[in-house]
């Protein structure tokens, strides 16, 4: 199970209708994490470090766009306060 991280560019955000996306933040903490569906995000603010169960660390801040996918369980270690646009993919 990947996350995918990328720069996304004014194209994909309008095609994908990030702007219209409901808004997620959270201070910095550190907590266990589960999707039980994938999820699109695109970060307006902060710095986040994610751990899934096999150890890969992806960092990933604002003006990102990441993906992950559904079943993954990790760890979210948001380092910054963190303020992200998300949809949920249903599969």
């Amino acid at each position: 199970m990947k996350i995918e991280v990328k720069k996304p560019d004014s194209e994909l955000l309008e095609s994908r209708g990030v702007k219209s996306w409901p808004i997620w933040e959270k201070d910095a903490s550190k907590f266990d994490w589960y999707y039980d569906a994938g999820e699109e995000c695109y970060l307006l603010e902060g710095k986040v470090v994610v751990e899934t169960e096999a150890g890969e660390r992806v960092e990933f801040g604002k003006g990102d766009f990441v993906t992950f996918p559904k079943d993954l369980s990790c760890v979210w270690e948001i380092v910054e306060p963190v303020k992200k646009h998300y949809n949920l993919i249903e599969e």
